[in-house]
């Protein structure tokens, strides 16, 4: 079961940009892997929603952030969910999970399956992998290296002001406070600690001071 929904799954990725590519994905499928027994998740749940969870990604690109990938992904993902030998109850659960990973998303995780796949997703987005994932998607919409002229409350994204550090700034920072799991609170310091220390350093560099 698991292969066919990977399967299914990897074939919405064709022509994905390389920030929400397949291969982000790969990654957060093996984050539930070691993060899902701590908390007790439901792993046929987990793993089928962490293959699904971005396959929305490509519409929400398409229209420069006017659509939701997590709630449009949730839609394209019941056809493929409901045709799995699983509950009503699992069925329902691994939506739930696709439709509440976003960061900026309305729908909050209840289940232990959606919290762990939140977790997952935003660990993803932070740390080395993070930082790298910031810059690859800055390039794919044009951004400068970096914007030290404009405010970042007055830059817009989808623009070439959207630079790897106002990701930083607007969400990456604040990404640690929002886990929702022990074992993904413990990887977070981590990660942000490192992310932090990359950030204060290009600034010192980027101005000239080291």
């Amino acid at each position: 079961m698991i292969e066919h929904v990977k399967k299914e799954a990897e074939k919405l990725f064709e022509g994905a940009k390389g920030s929400h590519d397949w291969e982000h994905t790969l990654r957060v499928f093996s984050l539930c892997e070691r993060m899902g027994p701590a908390e007790k998740a439901d792993m046929d749940v987990l793993r089928v929603a962490a293959y699904l969870h971005d396959i929305g990604r490509a519409g929400q690109d398409l229209a420069l952030g006017a659509l939701c990938h997590a709630e449009n992904g949730a839609e394209m993902a019941r056809p493929i969910v409901e045709k799995l030998p699983l509950s009503g109850e699992q069925k329902a659960n691994i939506i739930h999970c696709i439709r509440a990973h976003r960061f900026r998303g309305k729908c909050r995780p209840e289940t232990p399956e959606a919290k762990v796949l939140f977790d997952a997703d935003k660990l993803d987005a932070i740390g080395a992998v993070g930082v790298a994932r910031a810059f690859l998607f800055a390039g794919e919409v044009g951004a400068r290296l970096h914007n030290n002229e404009s405010r970042i409350e007055e830059t817009q994204p989808y623009t070439s002001e959207d630079t790897g550090f106002r990701e930083y700034k607007v969400k990456l920072c604040k990404i640690r406070e929002r886990i929702l799991t022990e074992e993904g609170r413990r990887l977070a310091d981590d990660r942000h600690a490192f992310m932090e220390g990359f950030f204060n350093r290009f600034l010192e560099e980027y101005e000239g001071k080291r």
